[in-house]
């Protein structure tokens, strides 16, 4: 689930917003982030907030052909690939917006999620010793419910700074913010099928479908 994200911000828009050290270096703005990808992380150092760069998807070493892009938050802590991670190495990662599909007879129909703030997402994330990201998830609020099961888990601002720091270990302290975002949080609108393709990646992949096709779930 959540296989997929854009990312339209600045990387001055992203420092600002999440009080990072220094810019990330350079990137255009992506509109179709898939699996294998290098993606745009954050996490905390002792100097401060700093972004980095890092393939999504963890490769167990058991099985290092599988690439594993989400954990389920409910087991993140007892899971032999996420436990150590989930622990000591969290970090999150910035959406602008982010595509789920819903099964509509015969054909697959993608959205875009987005926050109903317009403010960036924060995914709740973790990293490997190999800087693999992988991203959690959690069961679905009422606007995610209508169209799949599962959603990513987005962490409110006021959360990060507990979330990031690396002194926090116990599951017990972290768990509690893996929970899904309130009711009426986020925003959501049926796109064109272009953006199904992973090797698309341009704005129409967040052009609104026509509403006498299909409409918005809200």
């Amino acid at each position: 689930m959540c296989g997929r994200y854009n990312l339209r911000a600045t990387p001055t828009d992203i420092q600002e917003y999440f009080d990072l050290l220094r810019e990330p270096d350079p990137f255009p703005a992506r509109y179709n982030i898939a699996p294998t990808q290098k993606v745009l992380f954050i996490h905390q150092t002792d100097a401060g907030r700093v972004s980095d760069f890092g393939p999504w998807g963890f490769h167990p070493d058991w099985n290092p052909k599988q690439n594993i892009i989400n954990a389920r938050s409910e087991t993140v802590f007892s899971s032999r690939a996420f436990s150590k991670s989930a622990k000591q190495r969290r970090c999150v990662v910035p959406v602008s917006g982010f595509y789920e599909w819903q099964a509509v007879g015969k054909i697959k129909q993608p959205w875009h999620i987005w926050l109903a703030s317009g403010e960036l997402i924060a995914f709740a994330a973790m990293y490997n010793d190999a800087g693999e990201i992988c991203t959690m998830t959690t069961t679905p609020n009422a606007e995610m419910a209508s169209i799949h099961d599962r959603m990513p888990v987005i962490l409110p601002r006021e959360t990060w700074e507990h979330y990031l720091s690396p002194a926090v270990v116990n599951p017990d302290e972290i768990a509690p913010l893996l929970v899904p975002l309130p009711d009426g949080s986020l925003t959501m609108q049926a796109v064109d099928r272009v953006v199904s393709n992973a090797r698309n990646e341009t704005p129409d992949c967040i052009k609104p479908l026509d509403e006498g096709l299909f409409g918005s779930a809200v």
